[in-house]
């Protein structure tokens, strides 16, 4: 791994306010020296991002075939037609363990780690695949990782495993999941601001004397990269700002028709696809900055109790849903590959150098289950991007009957990707070399 040191990047500094800046040609904006005589720009890092929806996918339309642009999705994939050749859809990998409780919880809890999970009251997992590269990644970085959700956690216990299994990914011990972020302007700050607490004014306010001065230190394709970075970073305070307004409410129904106390203005956006699509923006900026390399996103809990009035679909929460293949279960899959294609977009519109950074990234999206029927021997797994170079899409990979096809073969892949090598990982000890 580059050894890329924090104390040496450049930044836009103002009063409470730390702002990473982009890849740009005329600054050393990632730490490290250039040779003599070579120009300043470096190459960008791999950044790694998990999403994660809860409940499967409809049992029919979750497919791929062929490769290149002749590769051929199934209906809940279609949103990502337009990255097939950036693509990986994986077939066949599973955790032995999570198929010990057969419920909810038991399938998620280990779902990045492969490890055993306690029962009876008791909460134990493993470390996930972030939390651990977070360890020796965001040593150079702000935010070491942005763990996001769109979902409260259910503290609640079913079946003899905790929810909290349900409601968390990403886990910094067995012991501890990972504290997760659901309000937009709280991640938000702690991308941007030194302490997470909300200002007085716009963090932009708060560089604009230093991002003046830059301006003057750069070449002109990078004043025009400035501008847009900065003028994205706007968009989504204003957004922000303007949460919440709407009167909708999702997820689980409150006894009230409208609430009896003032709402907070910095709370939770009303609109689960406002939500999610802050929660995507504020993912890119993180990446785009190098503010993080590391990030979850968690679109709903496994067992969710959300519902999709902005799709037409607010009869019946999201886990009850899952036990279907109706045209409404679809409708409902297709938004959550939405989120994942508008990142990929995203991504892919931010040069770094030669690559895209969603080509210096490594996007998997996945779910704890196949589909709603509880069916975890094989894991529905798709990863977007290039991992610097390190990766080939436009493929599948099929590991179903195969002996050697644990889940956490795919992340010592990844791990390779990001020059973390490790022996072992969870129940793997060798990586997947088509990877």
């Amino acid at each position: 791994m580059s050894r890329h040191q924090f104390s040496r990047r450049t930044f836009l500094r103002g009063a409470g306010v730390t702002m990473a800046l982009p890849w740009m040609e005329s600054l050393t904006v990632w730490g490290d020296t250039p040779p003599a005589g070579v120009k300043p720009a470096s190459e960008a890092p791999v950044r790694l991002a998990v999403l994660f929806s809860g409940n499967g996918f409809h049992s029919k339309e979750w497919w791929a075939k062929g490769e290149g642009k002749q590769m051929e999705l199934g209906k809940v994939l279609a949103p990502l037609n337009d990255f097939r050749e950036k693509m990986l859809f994986v077939r066949g990998l599973y955790n032995e363990e999570a198929l010990k409780g057969n419920i909810h919880s038991s399938q998620t809890g280990n779902l990045l780690s492969g490890a055993p999970l306690a029962s009876g009251g008791e909460i134990r997992s493993g470390t996930s695949i972030d939390q651990l590269m977070a360890q020796t990644y965001g040593r150079s970085t702000k935010v070491p990782s942005l763990v996001l959700g769109c979902e409260k956690s259910n503290p609640s216990v079913h079946k003899n495993y905790s929810m909290l299994y349900s409601s968390h990914i990403s886990w910094t011990s067995p012991t501890t999941p990972t504290p997760l972020e659901i309000y937009p302007a709280l991640a938000f700050d702690r991308l941007f601001k030194d302490e997470v607490s909300r200002g007085d004014k716009s963090v932009l306010d708060a560089v604009l004397s230093d991002a003046t001065d830059l301006r003057r230190q750069i070449s002109r394709n990078d004043q025009h990269k400035l501008d847009e970075y900065l003028d994205s970073v706007r968009d989504v305070e204003q957004r922000i700002e303007n949460a919440g307004k709407k009167g909708e409410l999702q997820g689980w129904r409150p006894t009230l028709s409208a609430p009896n106390i003032p709402r907070p203005a910095d709370g939770i956006p009303q609109d689960i696809a406002e939500h999610m699509k802050l929660m995507c923006d504020i993912l890119v900026l993180g990446f785009q900055t190098d503010t993080t390399r590391i990030t979850t996103l968690k679109l709903n809990n496994d067992h969710s109790s959300l519902r999709f009035p902005n799709l037409g679909v607010d009869y019946m929460i999201h886990h009850l849903l899952s036990h279907s293949d109706t045209a409404d279960w679809l409708k409902v899959n297709q938004f959550f590959l939405q989120q994942v294609a508008y990142i990929a977009r995203k991504l892919d519109a931010i040069q770094e150098g030669n690559r895209t950074l969603l080509d210096n990234t490594m996007l998997m999206y996945c779910s704890s289950m196949l589909n709603g029927n509880h069916d975890a021997t094989q894991l529905p797994v798709v990863v977007v991007g290039g991992g610097g170079g390190r990766i080939k899409g436009g493929r599948v990979l099929d590991y179903k009957g195969k002996s050697d096809r644990q889940m956490c073969r795919l992340y010592l892949s990844m791990m390779d990707k990001m020059n973390v090598r490790l022996p072992k990982f969870g129940d793997a000890t060798k990586a997947l070399e088509e990877v």
